[in-house]
């Protein structure tokens, strides 16, 4: 058995030689190292300080499932992020976490969703109305919009007023832009600190958490039930009978805004962009629509009999996986296969090159929905899109379904042609699309 010593290396000069090219892009860089070191390596990134890069599906796998007890996430989720949106489910560890997740896990079951389908159907009919045919447009702000918005209806049905959602998708987007920078730019911490940039969007965190109070005591104030998701979580009890504080109840809300609505329109526009160089899985979902609505008007029956709409959003995420990365920290002391770990050893699991790895799937940068006509299941040992083990994303449910009213909506009424050379990606806190222009046919 070995130890750490004899995994791979990457110096530090080479991290700080391509500093710049991992401030734009960081996947070139590790894809390189991959190729050179193996599916794991470690990477200075200071005098005493390294990360451990693995593509290792497997270790994955034993990390996120198998011996999850012993791992965490990192500082960047449970300290960086939490300063801007609280320690909420996404940001919690240990005990916190357990409680939070058991409280929340309800509001997700499908049975629970059901009730939102119908508002999440028709968030995206009036966003789609937004759409200019025959014209090249760039469709990541309409399907950004798109996504938050359908957050902010399935959480507050009609409270919140546009001024209201239009400050708080700025302050979202703006705080992640800053994480990214803090994140990739550790050297100019000093900088951000000193120049007031950190306080400023810190300010505007507490400007998102005074807009979100105003609006929940809004409905506590109306005694009106909307069997919204706000709705769930104010009638969330712990096993003490009590409810989430004011301030626990927030942090939850401002985490579904990050995590609900930035993954989902990458994933939606990523969709679209392959289904427009691929114009027969069009036809194919086309088909499917018009031949299950002929059948039956319920939403979720539609949804779920969706299955060649799922397998392309499958295909999708497997090769444009909005949550990129993975990142964990082992607690105590831990080997796999041949390798030892110390505590406290930093992680990232790339997800990208997982789920392009050519041992494990065939073709792995061809777009091939096919490979997922059994489903996602029998993948699960190297499929993570949502993670994987108990921290496996908890709105899985509600990001598949809106996925395919968004999709089979769309594809109801428009052709899409593409007007891209290429598909083009940009790498922030999630795998974000850039330059997704595309043209949209009206169906005669």
């Amino acid at each position: 058995m070995s130890d750490t010593k004899h995994i791979p290396e990457v110096r530090l000069s080479q991290f700080l030689k391509h500093s710049l090219q991992i401030l734009k892009n960081p996947l070139p860089f590790h894809h390189k190292n991959f190729k050179n070191k193996g599916d794991i390596f470690q990477l200075k990134i200071g005098l005493k300080k390294k990360v451990y890069f693995s593509r290792d599906a497997a270790f994955a796998e034993y990390v996120l499932q198998k011996n999850h007890r012993n791992y965490v996430k990192s500082k960047i989720q449970t300290e960086d992020l939490v300063k801007y949106v609280g320690k909420g489910l996404l940001t919690s560890e240990g005990e916190l976490w357990k409680q939070q997740r058991k409280l929340i896990q309800p509001a997700f079951h499908k049975k629970q969703l059901s009730q939102l389908l119908d508002t999440i159907r028709q968030t995206i009919l009036l966003e789609y109305k937004r759409i200019e045919v025959k014209k090249s447009i760039d469709v990541f702000p309409i399907l950004n919009d798109l996504a938050f918005q359908t957050v902010v209806q399935s959480l507050f049905s009609s409270a919140a007023n546009q001024h209201d959602i239009d400050r708080l998708q700025f302050i979202t987007e703006a705080n992640q832009k800053m994480l990214v920078k803090e994140l990739r730019q550790p050297y100019l911490g000093w900088w951000f600190n000193m120049s007031g940039k950190l306080e400023h969007h810190l300010k505007l965190s507490r400007k998102a958490r005074d807009i979100l109070k105003r609006i929940v005591n809004q409905r506590k104030d109306s005694k009106l039930r909307k069997n919204d998701l706000l709705d769930m979580l104010l009638d969330a009890r712990y096993e003490d009978g009590n409810a989430m504080d004011e301030e626990q109840l927030i942090d939850e809300i401002l985490i579904l805004f990050v995590a609900g609505h930035e993954t989902t329109s990458n994933a939606l526009s990523f969709t679209f962009q392959l289904l427009a160089l691929h114009p027969e899985w069009q036809e194919r979902i086309f088909e499917e629509a018009s031949n299950l609505r002929k059948e039956t008007d319920d939403l979720m029956t539609l949804v779920t009999a969706s299955k060649v709409c799922q397998q392309v959003i499958e295909e999708s995420m497997r090769l444009y996986p909005p949550a990129y990365f993975i990142d964990r920290v082992n607690v105590e002391p831990d080997t796999f296969n041949s390798f030892s770990f110390e505590s406290g050893v930093k992680l990232l699991f790339s997800i990208y090159e997982i789920h392009r790895h050519p041992k494990l799937w065939s073709n792995p940068n061809q777009f091939q929905p096919e490979r997922f006509d059994e489903g996602s299941r029998k993948f699960s040992s190297q499929y993570f899109p949502f993670g994987a083990g108990p921290r496996k994303c908890i709105g899985n449910n509600f990001a598949m379904f809106e996925m395919v009213i968004a999709v089979t909506e769309l594809i109801s009424k428009y052709q899409i042609k593409p007007d891209f050379e290429a598909i083009e990606i940009l790498p922030l806190i999630t795998l974000k699309p850039k330059n997704a222009f595309l043209t949209f046919e009206p169906r005669d």
